[in-house]
Parts: structure tokens; C-alpha cells; sequence
């Protein structure tokens, strides 16, 4: 089953409140902390699905766009290495936060829990969450060298037409938030699989909430 795409524009105002850094040796500056961190709110996110380019609807015209914004391309044991730096940083900033950093092969996935991300039943960013979308920001700006899927879920309650809708405006909304931090928005792509990729059983409550949620799917920009 092919998923709906739909590329439009993003509109967002932004409010900056000041932070707190730290150094991290994997980093040519200095980084937020999960204490004390500014954020960066995006305002009137609307819908944002497809891939974010300016050239075309494939992931072709997802790495022409990068090429042409100057991101260069990894190739050989440079890879590896480079996303094991990537994942050490996401694993010391989210530590404790409720987002778990997997690896597959060369494929970092962070696993947003919607009950962490977002209110019930919403598509708006919880408040308390920005902070770890600024350091999740920070990591995606500093190892920018990679392409980024961000894919929402659903659990099977409900309509499948309304978690189908439901995930794809979380997903949307993770992916404008990150924007408004300054994540190149030719690296995105933005979807919704509803309640078909579940991750646990959908019989019981705490397989459910498993399945409620928003990944962030990192690979390796290797210019093809």
C-alpha cells in the first residue's frame, strides 16, 4: 500500500527563549542540555507531508535538492563512523527522556512515544517535549551528513481513516518543529502509516501505547 503524500508549504512564527549549553567531544560547538534548554516554538505548523524539496516528489529529488544546498556525500568506513558519532549523540542527549535510539545497520530510529510527544488524542507538541525536539535539532545540525524519514503511527482503535489522519498530522508536526530549528527541510520526509505498522499487540494497553508513535528514521546521505 502506497502512502498518501501531500507536499505544501510550511508557515511557522517562532519564539526564541535562551538556554543553557554544554560541550560535547563529538562537536565542533557547544550543544543545549536537556536542563535548562531554550526552545524554539513553531506557530501554525499546518499540514506537511511527501518529500520537503523544491525539485520533485522522489527521493531522487531529495538528493539533487541536498547536492544543490551543499551537503556533501559519505562513502566507505567514513559512514559507519560517522553515524556512530551521530548515535552516541543522541543517546547522551535523550538519555532519560523517553525516546529510545535503535540501530539498524547504518540506521539510527528514534521512537517518539505519541503519550510523551503529544496530549490525547492531539497533533500539537506537548510543551514539555520541545526541549528534547531542541536537542534532537541540535544533533540533526551538527551531523547533517545524513537524510531524515519522520513516519507517524497509530494503535488500531478507532476508525483507520481518523488514526491514518491522526498520524500523519504528528508526524507533520515533529517535522515543523524541527524545521523551525533550523533542520534543512530537503533532508525530510514526512508521512503517515496509520495503524498498519504496528511494533506490540494491539490486545493490550501498554502494546497500544507501543504502537502510538513517531519515529525518526536517520540514514546516511551517500548522494544516491
Amino acid at each position: 500500500m502506497t502512502l498518501k503524500l501531500v507536499a505544501i508549504g510550511v508557515s511557522a512564527t517562532a519564539l526564541l527563549v535562551a538556554g543553557c549549553t554544554t560541550t560535547d567531544p563529538y562537536r565542533s560547538g557547544p550543544v543545549r542540555n536537556n536542563t535548562g534548554t531554550g526552545a524554539l516554538v513553531g506557530a501554525g505548523v499546518g499540514a506537511l507531508l511527501g518529500y520537503l524539496t523544491n525539485t520533485s516528489d522522489s527521493e531522487e529529488g531529495r538528493t539533487n535538492a541536498m547536492i544543490g544546498a551543499g551537503v556533501g556525500a559519505l562513502a566507505g568506513a567514513g559512514i559507519g563512523q560517522y553515524m556512530d558519532r551521530q548515535q552516541r549523540a543522541l543517546e547522551q542527549e535523550l538519555s532519560g527522556t523517553g525516546v529510545g535510539v535503535a540501530r539498524e545497520g547504518d540506521t539510527l530510529i528514534l521512537r517518539m512515544p505519541s503519550d510523551v510527544t503529544f496530549g490525547f488524542d492531539s497533533d500539537t507538541v506537548d510543551s514539555r517535549f520541545y526541549a528534547v525536539l531542541d536537542d534532537v535539532a541540535n544533533v540533526l545540525n551538527t551531523y547533517d551528513q545524513s537524510v531524515v524519514d519522520i513516519i507517524g503511527h497509530a494503535d488500531a482503535r478507532g476508525a483507520d481513516d481518523y488514526n491514518q489522519a491522526l498520524s500523519e498530522r504528528r508526524a507533520a508536526s515533529v517535522a515543523g518543529y524541527l524545521i523551525n530549528r533550523g533542520v534543512l527541510r530537503e533532508r525530510l520526509y514526512v508521512a503517515g502509516m496509520g495503524e498498519r505498522s504496528p511494533v506490540a499487540s494491539n490486545e493490550t494497553d501498554a502494546g497500544r501505547a507501543q504502537n502510538r508513535r513517531v519515529e525518526v528514521v536517520i540514514r546516511p546521505f551517500t548522494g544516491r
